[in-house]
């Protein structure tokens, strides 16, 4: 009996982190996708910093990243959606993302580098609140948004060399 409970909790936790991983995967194709023209036209364009990665780098590395935080966040959300602190992590989590893809859209779809600016400096606030929240719940989870953090960091790094250099 023991063990069947056990298979049916495996089961649903892997479920949700599914789910997770293909909403995170499907915002961050969406911003991809309503950006792509300006990043192959006016993005390149553009001044930029001596640090600046290679176009190929991005995608890679927005997948990897997208990846974590849905498993992330279903690892949260296996927890108990009931529990008044899972919510509020998760919308933590939910309202990061939107500015997650409101940052893409802003800096390539309106081509408005200082906008995105102010856009990825409430996405950080945001991302710290959201691993302050994941840590209540699950460390594990929280730990798996740092790599996420910190690329965000130097995006935002980037965003502000951009934004200088034009």
């Amino acid at each position: 009996m023991s063990r069947h409970i056990n298979f049916h909790m495996n089961q649903k936790l892997t479920i949700r982190i599914i789910i997770s991983v293909a909403v995170c995967l499907l915002i961050g194709f969406l911003s991809g996708f309503a950006t792509q023209s300006s990043v192959n036209d006016w993005y390149v364009t553009l001044n930029k910093p001596s640090f600046n990665p290679p176009n190929w780098v991005f995608a890679p590395v927005w997948t990897l990243l997208y990846v974590l935080m849905g498993v992330a966040a279903g690892i949260v959300w296996h927890k108990g959606f009931y529990h008044k602190w899972v919510k509020t992590a998760l919308y933590h989590f939910g309202f990061q993302l939107l500015f997650n893809a409101l940052w893409s859209i802003v800096f390539f779809g309106f081509m408005q580098p200082l906008w995105a600016l102010f856009i990825i400096l409430i996405l950080i606030a945001l991302i710290l609140l959201t691993i302050k929240w994941f840590m209540i719940v699950s460390k594990g989870a929280a730990y798996l948004l740092i790599p996420y953090l910190l690329w965000v960091c130097f995006a935002t790094l980037l965003n502000y060399k951009i934004w200088e250099l034009n």
